[in-house]
């Protein structure tokens, strides 16, 4: 039961890290297909959302096999400086 929980949780990191640069691909498209409006709009802005997807998986890929995505999620996500703060205040 352990390992099914600890599989979902590096499953919905892998996913999280995946969307940062397939959101970033998705937008930038977007905007080359309406900006442009005509057939090189459209494959343009299908290549870099494309681009974007694979660029996320092979990053959140990477990521996983070498420290875990859970991990990298969690030092991204800390605050050391409010925490030190924090600890200054109390003092």
């Amino acid at each position: 039961m352990q390992k099914l929980f600890y599989t979902l949780l590096e499953l919905f990191g892998w996913i999280k890290i995946m969307l940062s640069p397939f959101l970033m691909g998705l937008i930038i498209g977007a905007l080359c297909y309406f900006g442009l409006g005509n057939d090189l709009g459209r494959v343009l802005g299908v290549l870099i959302a494309l681009s974007g997807l694979v660029i996320g998986v092979i990053w959140a890929t990477k990521i996983y096999k070498k420290q875990g995505t859970i991990q990298f999620l969690s030092r991204i996500m800390a605050t050391p400086e409010l925490d030190k703060e924090e600890k200054e205040n109390n003092l």
